[in-house]
């Protein structure tokens, strides 16, 4: 039985470990932080990732707490329509797509984590130091709240310890310092009643202006009857910190959305009714040629950081998992770690350049250019349907969910004003 280390308890981390425990493994977390918090803001869980937690045996609990997606629709920076989708089941994937607060999900599968191994697995206030490679397995130094340090050893360290990974820095010094892309998120959720029966995303505005992205992420939202609704939105200013939980004002943002008129959504109320504001910077790591160092592996984030943008990469940390424990039960370790990097590195090192081009948002962007940020007569003028199709399956089929029906000449998005009047 190997004795494995996991370095994060994330959601990388935590899903890490029930799959290793669905293998027969019994790993061991050490976490930063001296006790976990629901912290964070909203994840769009697309429907690989709602098909691993399905493998991973938490289904039930992800969709108590989760808001399944039905409607994806993209406006320009006045208000207007051009191009919306069906999503998860909606489309005709097997499985949903849903939204998440993060917090609650890292806490559910933080509680399974606990239920199905103990509460010993989860080591809190411990922060790695350092690692070594020795023969036959890894050393590394932890550092306890107590500022204590404590040498460990293990036969395999699996780093899920976030984007700002100790272990990538170690193992990749020439490429520990990110650049800052120019452009920050402001981050937030506002406890509102629901917009179009609660089930759908928004992708608004001008990306040469700034961009917004709104979607429900809990339904009667702690007894209140409201949804709690997540937003995002982009925009270029000075570089701030790489930090989740550094908070802004929506005072900086309100007047790019002076221009937004959208009949069943009253966005700069939305704005003003927020209940938390966070900054954060769109950061390039750079991707690397890999993600190990004898015994030590990295995962999730401290692997391949992505700019959020498009949902995969919460959801892409937790396929690393799956495709890592499942190595590991068939093959000696060195030979797992290998297969492990052969099978994701180019692929999810395709996502995040893939991510930093806009992927589908780029729709928005090129109406922008094509019509000067001015209001427009018809959008089919401007950016017809099956062009839009287009862009839009080949960024699915890059992320692993090809769109049902397009490889048949079938139409995969449509205007909700034509589905509304046919209904």
């Amino acid at each position: 039985m190997l004795d494995i280390a996991i370095i994060g308890a994330g959601p990388a981390g935590l899903a890490m470990a029930l799959r290793l425990h669905q293998q027969g493994f019994r790993p061991t977390i050490y976490e930063t932080v001296q006790e976990l918090k629901p912290l964070g803001v909203g994840i769009d869980v697309k429907v690989y990732g709602t098909k691993e937690l399905i493998e991973l045996g938490v289904y039930d609990k992800f969709v108590a707490m989760s808001v399944d997606a039905e409607d994806s629709i993209f406006f320009n920076n006045h208000g207007q329509e051009i191009y919306a989708e069906k999503c998860g089941v909606h489309m005709g994937y097997v499985h949903e797509q849903r939204f998440v607060h993060r917090g609650y999900l890292q806490m559910m599968l933080f509680e399974t984590v606990v239920e199905r191994m103990g509460a010993e697995t989860v080591v809190q206030g411990a922060r790695l130091m350092e690692y070594r490679n020795i023969d036959g397995g890894v050393e590394f130094d932890l550092q306890h709240a107590d500022g204590t340090v404590e040498t460990k050893r293990a036969d395999l360290l699996i780093a899920a310890d976030g984007i700002k990974s100790v272990a990538r820095r170690q193992m990749h010094p020439n490429q520990a310092e990110p650049v800052y892309s120019g452009i920050t998120m402001y981050r937030g959720t506002t406890l509102m009643e629901p917009f179009r029966g609660g089930h759908t995303i928004l992708h608004i505005g001008a990306p040469q202006i700034a961009s917004m992205i709104v979607y429900p992420i809990a339904e009667d939202f702690e007894g209140t009857g409201k949804v709690l609704v997540n937003w995002v939105v982009e925009r270029e200013r000075d570089q701030t910190v790489e930090d989740w939980n550094q908070v802004g004002s929506v005072d900086e943002i309100l007047p790019y959305f002076d221009t937004v008129k959208i009949p069943f959504l009253d966005v700069q109320q939305m704005l003003r009714d927020n209940r938390e504001v966070y900054l954060f910077p769109l950061i390039r790591h750079e991707p690397l040629d890999s993600w190990s160092d004898g015994r030590v592996v990295l995962i999730g984030d401290a692997a391949h950081a992505m700019y959020p943008r498009g949902g995969n990469g919460a959801c892409q940390a937790i396929v690393d998992g799956g495709v890592l424990a499942g190595n590991l039960a068939t093959m000696p370790v060195e030979e797992a770690v290998a297969a492990f990097e052969q099978a994701r590195i180019p692929r999810v090192n395709a996502m995040v350049m893939a991510h930093r081009g806009e992927g589908y948002e780029v729709i928005r962007r090129m109406v922008a250019e094509r019509t000067g940020c001015e209001p427009f007569e018809d959008i089919e003028e401007v950016l017809p349907l099956a062009e839009a199709d287009a862009i839009f399956s080949k960024y699915h089929s890059m992320v692993g969910q090809p769109r049902p029906g397009f490889e048949a000449g079938e139409p995969t998005g449509f205007r909700t004003w034509q589905v509304e009047a046919n209904a």
